[in-house]
């Protein structure tokens, strides 16, 4: 498991180390930046695959999981039948899950570039409309990224687009899945389609990402308790916790569970995130196993090293291995938010309901 000061040390490492799309040869070769063979390998990309007018661009954190990439490759294609008259793209925000996954790490070597590379690669073919969905579940620190992806694109950060190309141009934005409390409703509605059969059996516990109260940028995190509230209207057996949220550990959704007098019983852990990668497979599902007999009185930072699964275990609740993993190998309860039909259908109709963002300011104010 990672504390927020490993990613952070672990992000500028990162961005340190060079992309490794590109062979060893080629980067002796050429001695452009990376920067600027990032940005030829998406411009490459575009003029091939420019079919339309318009475009619309899927910004993920990322993920280095094949299960992850299934669901991106799934939702792509989705949004393509949905959307017949756009060109869609995938981006990654995640500068780790990025050179990651550009090394191959858990699958094939696949490549995925910033969102600042398309909509520079957007410009410069001159897409009249652009639409970028978030695909965050909260407007937290990651859409916050987007929104400033948005920002330099739309003020001409690099100094090369056409100026009246980008003050006729139509740029939208789509929300992320929990963008206000009515979303939260809607979500907790769609997800106790997909899981009150657990939730009738014992408690069903949710486990979202969140951010540290310093990166809860627009005071995302709320979104995680009124989920909870919707969702325990429908029935009390939902709880939702996260792995970075001050106060919503499972430390304290096991508190929680308490005080509604849920001490013992089934327990079943599902990922609120929009795809299952690491923290699905191993903060909650893996086997991370350092429990100390006074564990359960302990803060997060202390129990830090047991996942969700053995740490409710350890609790004295009943954990069956059979909604995880099935017979087949295909994995159920550990599952992205992208892996159920009805959700990718609200991301869909966030798109549908894009708003138009003006951040254009022309180069040349005195005009």
């Amino acid at each position: 498991m990672k504390t927020i000061k490993f990613l952070m040390m672990a992000a500028t490492l990162m961005t340190a180390v060079s992309f490794t799309a590109c062979s060893d040869d080629d980067d002796a070769a050429d001695p452009v930046s990376n920067m600027e063979r990032y940005q030829r390998a998406v411009d490459s990309t575009v003029k091939n695959q420019k079919k339309h007018d318009k475009a619309i661009l899927l910004v993920a954190f990322g993920s280095t999981w094949q299960q992850a990439y299934d669901a991106f490759d799934n939702t792509v294609e989705e949004y393509q039948a949905e959307f017949p008259d756009y060109d869609v793209y995938l981006s990654f925000s995640s500068a780790i899950c990025i050179n990651r996954a550009a090394a191959g790490e858990n699958t094939d070597k696949r490549s995925f570039y910033e969102p600042k590379y398309w909509l520079e690669a957007f410009g410069r073919v001159q897409y009249s409309e652009i639409i970028v969905q978030s695909m965050q579940v909260i407007p937290g620190e990651e859409f916050s990224r987007v929104v400033n992806a948005m920002k330099d694109f739309g003020n001409n950060s690099n100094g090369d687009l056409d100026d009246e190309y980008l003050s006729q141009m139509t740029l939208k934005l789509g929300m992320p899945l929990m963008y206000t409390e009515d979303d939260a409703t809607t979500l907790a509605t769609a997800l106790d389609e997909n899981l009150r059969a657990y939730a009738n059996q014992g408690a069903m516990l949710l486990m979202g990402h969140g951010n540290p109260d310093e990166y809860d940028t627009y005071k995302a995190n709320v979104r995680y308790t009124q989920l909870e509230t919707a969702l325990q209207d429908i029935n009390p057996n939902y709880f939702v916790g996260t792995v970075d949220m001050a106060d919503n550990f499972k430390v304290q959704v096991h508190n929680r569970m308490v005080e509604a007098d849920i001490t013992a019983g089934k327990v079943f852990c599902a990922p609120l995130m929009s795809i299952a990668g690491d923290h699905a497979h191993n903060d909650m599902a893996g086997d991370d196993d350092e429990w100390e007999a006074d564990m359960a009185t302990q803060t997060e930072d202390e129990a830090e090293d047991v996942s969700w699964k053995k740490y409710f275990e350890h609790l004295g609740y009943t954990i069956e291995e059979d909604p995880y993993y099935t017979d087949e190998g295909a994995d159920a309860l550990v599952k992205g938010l992208l892996e159920y039909d009805n959700i990718r259908r609200i991301y869909i109709q966030h798109t549908q309901e894009a708003e138009v963002v003006d951040y254009y300011h022309s180069m040349y104010p005195e005009e």
